[in-house]
């Protein structure tokens, strides 16, 4: 990997904005895309035009890559007709190019709306049961079975990250729990890169947070040591009390807002 540009996807996203200057910086050679020109493009990043949904183009964009930062997708909720092109058939043509290829090391993008319907009175570790919260959920889900099966059928490395709520601050009470900052995503992000033994993880995308849904306990593969946390803006977030439905399903459920969604269950 040292000696060829890291390939990352959604390159003109907000995540990828801020992420590029700053692997950069680490890694030295960047290749950017997306379906939209990323440029301005840094010194040191190579720009590549790509819809996800086309296999030719993803594999021109990968050939050559030394690993892959895979965040490009549709990344809200939306109708399925709109999910399928990038987050089903763009994730396996992620994958599928990466392993033509031989680019062994991929970091797949996930979310925790794989996760989003179970309660958030529990603790979810790495191997709790996925349970998505919409059909951007199950894309997530699908993203990260692909990967399980790259690796234990092509042997490749995989690392899933059930990014939380990135945000430069969390905003309202449920962040609290959720929170990603944009430095501990760079923390994450670079520790699945450096892994030396990394297979197949799926590591929760969250900052130190106090009172976090998640624990990556089960995963010391992977060094990720987060340093903020939500709990710095807890008196502001909650100065006039948490004036939320405690029935609803945004506030029940680990998705938030995407549980309530068409929810008819009672």
């Amino acid at each position: 990997m040292a000696d060829k540009p890291i390939l990352l996807t959604g390159a003109a996203g907000a995540l990828g904005r801020w992420l590029r200057p700053r692997l950069i910086e680490k890694y030295g050679r960047l290749r950017v895309s997306d379906k939209i020109d990323p440029a301005p493009l840094h010194k040191g990043e190579e720009g590549v035009v790509a819809d996800i949904s086309n296999f030719e183009q993803v594999s021109r964009a990968v050939a050559g890559a030394g690993a892959i930062i895979h965040f490009g997708a549709y990344s809200i909720e939306a109708k399925w007709e709109t999910i399928l092109p990038a987050n089903i058939i763009g994730t396996y043509n992620i994958y599928e190019a990466a392993r033509l290829h031989g680019v062994k090391r991929v970091i797949f993008a996930s979310s925790n709306h794989a996760i989003g319907f179970h309660e958030v009175t529990k603790k979810l570790d790495s191997m709790s049961l996925r349970r998505p919260d919409g059909y951007y959920g199950v894309s997530k889900a699908f993203g990260e079975d692909m990967g399980s099966l790259y690796v234990d059928k092509f042997d490749m490395q995989v690392a899933c990250l059930r990014i939380g709520s990135a945000l430069p601050e969390p905003k309202d009470p449920r962040h609290l729990s959720t929170w990603l900052s944009y430095p501990d995503l760079l923390r994450l992000v670079t520790a699945c890169l450096d892994a030396p033994k990394l297979k197949f993880a799926v590591l929760y995308g969250m900052s130190k947070n106090t009172r976090s849904w998640w624990s990556n306990a089960g995963v010391p593969e992977v060094d990720y040591r987060p340093e903020d946390n939500a709990e710095d803006y807890a008196a502001q977030i909650l100065s006039h009390g948490d004036q939320r439905d405690p029935k609803a399903p945004s506030t029940r459920f680990m998705g938030g807002p995407y549980c309530d969604i068409d929810y008819v269950k009672r």
